[in-house]
């Protein structure tokens, strides 16, 4: 399926920062310990920062601005989510650009990348606050491909979690789709996208599962 990621981003900026209007900044964030909302908004709009450095500099070198205590949350996330999505807007999708994929050195990766990244700390942020939203369930199975394909190689790349084996095969029920993370004769964990794409981002229960499975996702096949 083909997205307007600049649109998606836009929209999801825009979501995240409105979570954010008048809330406590010291509200724990469930799935991150030790993380407390004013953390995950300090988080993201560094990472935004960050990305759009990638962009400009064609390199990951940025020292991101902190959010100072006190300060306004949605308003300073808003700051750094505007000019995220203006750089990657001025920009055009096959410029050269600094990335997390060897396969895909332009700018528009940031455009998919920031999509999910700000859509998983939405859920955080909504969680957190006890309104959570669900996920497109497309959306979310794209999110399971880019780990498949992007973060769990990467992760591999650099000695952060050795390869899977046996293998992984994630099947998700609601989109028809599969995927494996790993080689050898795969273990089979299947469930709703949405609920799939948080398990390998560390942020569902795993009680459920195949322990093998479980054992083998505990590890960091995202960073």
């Amino acid at each position: 399926m083909s997205y307007d990621w600049l649109t998606l981003l836009g929209d999801s900026t825009d979501r995240f920062a409105a979570a954010l209007e008048g809330v406590d900044p010291d509200v724990p964030i469930t799935w991150c310990p030790g993380w407390t909302l004013h953390d995950l908004v300090d988080h993201l709009g560094g990472v935004h920062q960050w990305a759009g450095h990638a962009v400009v500099a064609g390199d990951p070198s940025l020292e991101p601005v902190r959010l100072e205590r006190g300060a306004d949350l949605a308003g300073w996330y808003r700051t750094h989510a505007v000019a995220l999505v203006d750089v990657l807007g001025s920009t055009p999708a096959d410029a050269p650009a600094w990335t997390l994929d060897k396969q895909d050195q332009t700018a528009g990766f940031w455009r998919r990348r920031q999509v999910h990244e700000t859509l998983m700390h939405t859920w955080d942020a909504e969680e957190a606050l006890g309104t959570p939203r669900p996920f497109d369930p497309a959306l979310a199975w794209d999110g399971v491909l880019e780990v498949a394909t992007v973060m769990y190689p990467r992760q591999v790349r650099l000695g952060r979690v050795a390869p899977l084996i046996p293998a992984v095969r994630i099947r998700g029920v609601d989109v028809a789709a599969d995927v494996t993370l790993g080689t050898g004769d795969p273990l089979v964990v299947e469930g709703q996208a949405e609920d799939l794409l948080r398990l390998l981002w560390h942020r569902a229960d795993t009680s459920g599962l195949d322990p093998r499975a479980a054992a083998l996702l505990s590890g960091a096949v995202t960073p």
